[in-house]
């Protein structure tokens, strides 16, 4: 990626902190329980075939509960152009993330800082994938193949990442508490996004599990 927007960031003693996003947020309650366990940023789905899809009303009611510092970011797979402003005109949203084919013209016609998902499985030239999203904020790579739907659960050989790129992505698929760790060690990446892998059920987030996922990434973070 090009532009700088991704730049590694290390404390005072160079140690790295390794962001969160708790993605498919459908309760108020989830969202508050994220903020206080230290969550980053949360993803409301505006995909509707997504079990974590949600109303405009429900996420306007989650993004007003949100404290201070706690990114919004909303989720789309090939949407059309009016189905993404009529998000940003009913919420006050921090960033878009797109996970289907959508161009990089479409990402930035809305003038808002974009996340942009690829799916990994099967390619062979990452960096090829990236090269025409050198304009988002961030890329997310996931277990999917290109143009699929995420959400799966499924992990990738985060080994597969270029050692170049670790450090600029969001890492995703399959990643929960009991394999953070190894992920982040293996990917060092910059940040790391999680639906399925702290809920319940889908759409139903589970402190217990997310409070275990902070405390990993904080351990591995100060090792």
């Amino acid at each position: 990626m090009s532009g700088g927007h991704l730049n590694l960031q290390t404390s005072e003693t160079g140690a790295t902190r390794t962001r969160v996003k708790i993605c498919g947020i459908c309760r108020v309650e989830d969202a508050l329980a994220a903020a206080q366990l230290g969550v980053d940023a949360i993803g409301l789905v505006f995909y509707e075939r997504s079990p974590r899809h949600l109303s405009l009303q429900r996420a306007r009611e989650i993004c007003r509960a949100l404290p201070a510092f706690v990114s919004t970011v909303a989720l789309f797979l090939n949407p059309q152009k009016k189905q993404v402003e009529a998000v940003l005109d009913g919420l006050d949203i921090d960033l878009l993330q797109f996970h289907g084919t959508e161009s990089a013209e479409f990402c930035e016609s809305f003038s808002r800082p974009y996340i942009k998902a690829l799916g990994i499985k099967g390619e062979q030239h990452i960096e090829a994938l990236l090269a025409p999203y050198a304009s988002a904020r961030g890329i997310l790579l996931d277990s999917h193949r290109q143009g699929e739907a995420g959400g799966t659960g499924e992990a990738f050989d985060w080994r597969e990442i270029p050692h170049a790129l670790r450090g600029q992505i969001i890492l995703a698929g399959g990643l929960n508490p009991d394999n953070v760790a190894q992920a982040i060690q293996q990917a060092e990446p910059w940040a790391i996004d999680l639906s399925s892998g702290v809920e319940s059920s889908p759409g139903i987030k589970d402190i217990e599990l997310m409070t275990r996922l902070m405390a990993e990434v904080r351990r591995i973070d100060c090792e």
